[in-house]
């Protein structure tokens, strides 16, 4: 593809600097000013403590979505520079993350010295080395002028993916005057995926990321390069394509996206509304559960990482949208089927652990891990 052949620039990775950098300076201002819901999030291993975080990511989704409308219409803003300058683009976000890790890890280091001057308990890991500290991140919930800078990375991280998804449906209407049916099942797949993260944007408190994983380069370069950066790929075996995709194989990548993410975020949902609230209805019916700890009502009943399913339709429908002329777009929701199912069977090792014999009890109901009678 062409724009997958472009040279970096000077000038584009200043472009790149300045653009992205503006990007999460804004999205920073507003979560400080938009209003949000304050939730509690789940206990921190080892303290038990329980942080309250300030919920506005939906705020901030429709806010940039009016800030785009508001340029396109009055600004005559464009936003192709950003394919014009991807790789120039990709350059700049990695020296943005590795300047963010620098100046976040001095304020961590100056906090646990602190900390430990008034004989309080860090989160430090001694048994790391310098270079894993980096990786693996100092503190657990680093915080700048009151926001918790981990849950923050997940706003440029998903609104960004989305601003560069949107600039691939720019450039097609901008060669063709019109988007193909599979450019527009794309891009509605990738809103209806954003959209449906931000109305239940706190289930994100439950996440292992979130409660237990210390914030360092691991977890900051996901957020602000890899995700972004390589999860719109198939963007780009969309845009120059002007053939349509015939209705009925859209049609039919449709109904795997709605199942998809259905499972996908109402298993979550189901399990965090739990963890909340034990006597929460699931399905219309009070929650069942296996030795009052082990939720078996609704899609965890049916498998026990069911949610990984629901994700690897979903991320299957957006290569799909792109035909079968390469295996590029199709690496994403390979890698898933990868990664995954590696994850599901350390959680499963760790559970087993954790719960011994309710965990047995609850396999004998639970039967499958994804895939029904396969896995």
């Amino acid at each position: 593809m062409e724009g997958l052949r472009q040279v970096v620039s000077l000038e584009g990775v200043l472009f790149g600097l300045a653009t992205y950098g503006l990007f999460i300076v804004v999205l920073f201002a507003l979560t400080k000013l938009l209003p949000g819901q304050m939730v509690l999030g789940q206990p921190l291993p080892g303290s038990g403590k329980r942080l309250t975080y300030k919920v506005n990511g939906m705020a901030l989704f429709v806010a940039v979505h009016m800030l785009i409308f508001v340029g396109a219409w009055f600004l005559d803003l464009s936003l192709t520079p950003l394919l014009d300058n991807f790789w120039s683009l990709l350059v700049a976000a990695n020296i943005i993350t590795i300047v963010w890790l620098v100046l976040m890890n001095r304020g961590s280091r100056a906090r646990l010295r602190k900390a430990e001057e008034r004989g309080e308990a860090t989160t430090d890991d001694p048994k790391h080395s310098l270079i894993g500290r980096l990786w693996y991140g100092i503190e657990l919930n680093p915080v700048f002028l009151g926001v918790d800078l981990k849950t923050f990375a997940y706003q440029p991280s998903l609104i960004g993916l989305g601003v560069l998804n949107v600039a691939f449906a720019w450039a097609q209407y901008e060669q063709l005057g019109h988007l193909t049916p599979q450019m527009l099942a794309y891009q509605l797949f990738w809103w209806a995926y954003l959209f449906s993260h931000y109305w239940i944007e706190d289930n994100v408190l439950s996440m292992w990321d979130v409660i237990a994983e210390r914030f360092g380069l691991m977890l900051l370069w996901g957020d602000l390069v890899l995700v972004p950066f390589f999860y719109c790929i198939g963007g780009w075996w969309l845009v120059n394509d002007p053939e349509p995709m015939p209705l009925w194989r859209v049609l039919a990548i449709v109904a795997l996206h709605v199942t998809g993410l259905w499972i996908f975020r109402e298993s979550n949902s189901q399990k965090n509304r739990f963890k909340l609230d034990p006597s929460a209805k699931i399905w219309g019916k009070p929650a069942r559960t296996v030795g009052g700890r082990l939720l078996v009502s609704g899609w965890w009943g049916i498998g026990r990482k069911i949610n990984y399913t629901g994700e690897i339709m979903v991320y299957t429908s957006f290569a799909l949208c792109t035909g079968f002329s390469s295996i590029i777009p199709y690496l994403l929701p390979l890698w898933l089927c990868v990664l995954l199912p590696h994850r599901a069977w350390r959680d499963e090792q760790r559970c087993a652990a954790k719960y011994g014999e309710v965990w047995v009890e609850y396999t004998q109901i639970a039967k499958f891990r994804m895939i029904p009678f396969l896995y």
